[in-house]
């Protein structure tokens, strides 16, 4: 860039991008905020952090902007001529999403039988389990592939599993623990009832829907389960914060694995004794910052910010 105003206005659009990504699809609410001097990316000039919490308690990064400045542009000799005929030096920013989202995702909405994908990002939002019986075989596999070619006609993905070597209760483990969003079962007493079987895989809740009205309440149904992960995901980021005055409140909110929120002086020097002390380091300052008084939670010197402090991988 050729200002230092055009350089962050980008920042502020990848972080909304970046904000957009991980709440809107990856149902991940986050805590954004400035990095400390110290855990600032290495020559930046600042770093704009998105924070998550861990189901152990323990906070970890995930997007990130740092605005560089003119700091690499002038190590590598990085310049541009600018209309006027002067010489400067480009201003520049990194920033990035990596793969550590896909950990993150898996280990907040997961459980303990396996995977639970936001249906946004799931390769597969449907699998339709025919219940299999010899007799009803042929009727119900027709109800099946009618099923599954209207599902398509909608844009959903879907999958039917008419696998004969695998007992439906099999089926149901698999798609259970790959975090498939929806099971539809369909066998013969479905059928005469004119119904299937629709199961949240969010919520283990199961819903006899008349047949004529799957494909209307898929959609529906794919909509409560993004927006009931992430309301949940919001839920435990806010339990999850401590708000603490003194180390001693904070070592007991980290034994309780959770992340603290307190008034910090800001020097290194305070938050390489707090880490050395309790093993716990910053992780942000909220960019919307109340007025802050009084003394830091660590030190006596005069508390400049409130900032989240946090055990950390």
């Amino acid at each position: 860039f050729s200002s230092q105003k055009e350089a962050e206005a980008e920042g502020k659009d990848i972080i909304a991008i970046y904000s957009d990504v991980c709440e809107n699809y990856l149902a991940l609410p986050s805590l954004i905020g400035r990095k400390s001097e110290k855990e600032k990316f290495a020559g930046a000039e600042y770093t704009i952090s998105m924070e998550y919490v861990m189901p152990n308690g323990k906070g970890i990064q995930g997007p990130d902007f740092h605005h560089d400045g003119q700091n690499f542009a002038k190590a590598f000799d990085i310049s541009f001529t600018d209309d006027k005929g002067k010489k400067d030096f480009v201003w520049q920013n990194t920033f990035a999403i990596t793969t550590r989202m896909l950990g993150v995702l898996f280990a907040v909405h997961g459980d303990d039988k396996g995977l639970v994908l936001p249906p946004k990002i799931a390769p597969t939002q449907v699998v339709i389990v025919p219940i299999l019986f010899d007799d009803s075989k042929e009727k119900v596999l027709s109800e099946c592939d009618k099923l599954n070619l209207q599902l398509e006609k909608q844009g959903i993905s879907v999958n039917l599993d008419d696998r004969n070597y695998y007992s439906p209760g099999w089926k149901f483990n698999e798609w259970e623990m790959k975090g498939i969003p929806i099971r539809i079962e369909i066998g013969p007493k479905d059928i005469a009832a004119k119904k299937a079987m629709v199961v949240r895989r969010d919520s283990g809740e199961k819903e006899s829907v008349s047949l004529s009205s799957v494909v209307k309440e898929v959609p529906k149904i794919l909509e409560k389960i993004q927006d009931n992960l992430f309301r949940k995901a919001k839920k435990f980021l806010k339990s999850s914060i401590v708000e603490v005055k003194n180390v001693k409140q904070a070592i007991a909110a980290f034994e309780d694995k959770k992340i603290v929120y307190a008034p910090w002086c800001g020097l290194p020097s305070c938050e390489e004794s707090f880490k050395d002390q309790t093993g716990g380091k910053s992780l942000n300052s909220p960019l919307k910052q109340p007025a802050v008084k009084g003394k830091c939670f660590h030190c006596s010197q005069k508390a400049q910010r409130m900032f989240y402090f946090g055990k950390s991988y």
